[in-house]
């Protein structure tokens, strides 16, 4: 506003003055008074020139918040797009990248909300904001470098990276209503790192469901998992540094996650269900600027499992047979307890030459996953809480231990005994384990057999018949009739399948030889 003042002069002429008010004087603008006198910013004045933008931050009746990249994110910008100043002028889309950067109100950085997500000038997407618990404020992924350089129009946060409005890894969450992921990824600051334009992501994003059930499972609240201080490692965990379509995925593949603290496993399937460790990918390849994103129906976690132990100790055939039966996703759930007895490399190669084959003769047996079954039961049983006697097994079938002298399952012994992970526990053993009929099969009766161990006679109490001898490979290594007594001396020390059968019953039973 002006106001006219006249002054009558001793002459008689008249001098008119027209002052501007003192709210006229001290109006400014974003442009005018922040940006266009900054020496950081002089790539984004021409750029706003460029555009024909300048008059909008010019607007004295605004309210805006601009977020003002300085000359190196320009710089940046330009090397990532293998360009120049005047190349970045030249983008069609000039015009909605600075509008990208612009709040149609005035927001200070004190009134940012960590998880914010808020409609810029362009209608080309919204911009994600993050405030860190050191107070530092980021939108997208760019940090605000200098805050609050206010004018009469708005404010200005200058900031040290360029805002494209692409689709993100982020917004393929934030539209698909992965509400749970969302809250996660801003309670752990995490905003930032999904929405570099120029990164390359694989995001494996659990649901809502597989986040309830996970909550389920460990008997805590929302609340609680957005308060953990692992959140930040989970969810790493989840994202691969390189875009990997599902095609790309091959059966055994070990990754490397952003959180280093264990590797993804990925198993695909002979019907192509793609599974990273236990969870299995139910859409495919959800396509962004940045990256991809395959859905998961449950959350992977970075424990060490019993597949780990494999892995970790170099168990390469045990490993690489898990792998081809397509059993890692049961053995890397984090949520279950197992107990298995790992046969080394060395066992299997015993095997191979005792069945006159190689490793790849193992591999191709038809009842391979039948035989890893075998090595693995439920729920986790550590050394000292074995005892005699028969152990039902995955597969349906029962192993026999026998703590004579040491641990033997089977024939095979326990070498390596209590090798702890968090979802179990592994026994490592010096043989193969073949599976043999059930014990508590109902087809069955039992039968009492001593002395036990035998060293040369066995007796069969109140049994007479045919009978013939098992060793825990399956193999009839005696056979005969007996009236109560079996010569077991030309047998090797170990455990046996004993069955008996007259012209009542059938029997079974177990028994040791020193």
């Amino acid at each position: 506003m002006k106001r006219l003042i006249t002054f009558f002069t001793g002459t008689g002429l008249i001098s008119t003055l027209f002052l501007s008010s003192p709210a006229a004087q001290a109006q400014t603008n974003v442009y005018d008074n922040v940006i266009l006198t900054s020496p950081n910013h002089t790539t984004l004045v021409a750029a706003l020139q460029q555009a024909g933008l300048v008059s909008a931050l010019q607007n004295p009746a605004a309210t805006l918040t601009v977020f003002a990249p300085d000359n190196t994110a320009f710089n940046n910008l330009a090397a990532e797009l293998n360009t120049n100043a005047a190349g970045l002028l030249a983008l069609p889309n000039l015009s909605d990248i600075l509008l990208y950067h612009v709040l149609g109100v005035t927001v200070p950085a004190s009134a940012v909300t960590n998880g914010a997500v808020v409609a810029p000038l362009s209608p080309t997407n919204t911009v994600k904001m993050t405030k860190t618990t050191a107070g530092t404020v980021y939108a997208n992924h760019a940090m605000v470098n200098a805050a609050d350089l206010t004018a009469s129009n708005g404010v200005v946060h200058s900031v040290n990276a360029v805002l494209l409005p692409g689709e993100t890894v982020l917004d393929v969450a934030i539209d698909n209503g992965f509400t749970t992921l969302q809250a996660a990824l801003t309670a752990a600051q995490l905003f930032p790192a999904v929405t570099d334009p120029f990164a390359t992501l694989t995001v494996f994003a659990p649901t809502n469901a597989a986040f309830d059930a996970l909550l389920t499972a460990l008997n805590i609240s929302a609340n609680d998992l957005l308060a953990s201080p692992d959140l930040a490692g989970y969810l790493l965990y989840h994202v691969l540094g390189t875009t990997v379509a599902s095609s790309a995925i091959n059966n055994g593949d070990i990754v490397n996650p952003l959180n280093t603290a264990n590797t993804l496993k990925l198993t695909v399937t002979s019907t192509g269900s793609v599974y990273v460790n236990q969870a299995k990918v139910t859409t495919a390849d959800v396509n962004a600027d940045n990256g991809t994103v395959h859905v998961l129906d449950a959350v992977v976690l970075p424990v060490n499992t019993v597949v780990d132990v494999a892995i970790d100790n170099n168990f390469t055939t045990l490993a690489t047979a898990l792998i081809q039966e397509e059993l890692i996703p049961a053995l890397s759930d984090p949520l279950a307890q197992f107990t298995v007895f790992a046969p080394t490399n060395q066992a299997f190669d015993d095997l191979a030459a005792a069945l006159s084959t190689d490793i790849n003769g193992l591999l191709a047996l038809p009842n391979l996953q039948d035989v890893l079954l075998y090595h693995v039961t439920s729920g986790e049983v550590l050394s000292t809480g074995l005892t005699n006697g028969p152990v039902p097994m995955l597969n349906g079938a029962d192993v026999l231990v026998n703590l004579t002298a040491g641990v033997q399952i089977n024939d095979a012994n326990v070498t390596t005994a209590d090798v702890q992970a968090d979802n179990g526990v592994v026994h490592v053993i010096d043989a193969v384990l073949l599976p043999t009929a059930s014990l508590t099969d109902n087809n069955f009766e039992s039968v009492l057999v001593y002395p036990n161990p035998a060293s040369n006679v066995l007796s069969v109490e109140g049994v007479s018949g045919t009978y013939r001898v098992f060793n825990m490979m399956g193999a009839e290594v005696l056979s005969g009739t007996t009236t109560g007594t079996i010569d077991v001396q030309t047998l090797t020390s170990g455990q046996f399948l004993l069955e008996c059968q007259n012209e009542n019953s059938v029997y079974r039973t177990s028994f040791s030889k020193n």
